[in-house]
């Protein structure tokens, strides 16, 4: 069977901007509560700039989790 939709890499370039915007807000905000027990507050420029090194390997599980539903749901017959 062949597999029908967008690939996996596909499906991840186009989630990459949301995955690593999501994760550059959740990086500056540790760094907000991180600072309450001494730890360095992150610029925004610091914290985007990880948010989109860890932005790429969610979006590649994310990617691969949603292509994995896309098949499941092409097995399934409707009846």
């Amino acid at each position: 069977m062949t597999q029908g939709g967008w690939p996996t890499r596909w499906i991840a370039l186009v989630l990459y901007p949301l995955a690593a915007g999501a994760a550059g807000v959740n990086v500056f905000f540790a760094a907000l509560i991180g600072s309450w027990v001494g730890g360095p507050i992150l610029s925004t420029g610091w914290s985007f700039a990880l948010g989109c090194v860890i932005g790429v390997p969610a979006t590649l599980v994310f990617a691969r989790h949603i292509r994995q539903l896309m098949d499941r749901a092409e097995k399934e017959e409707i009846p």
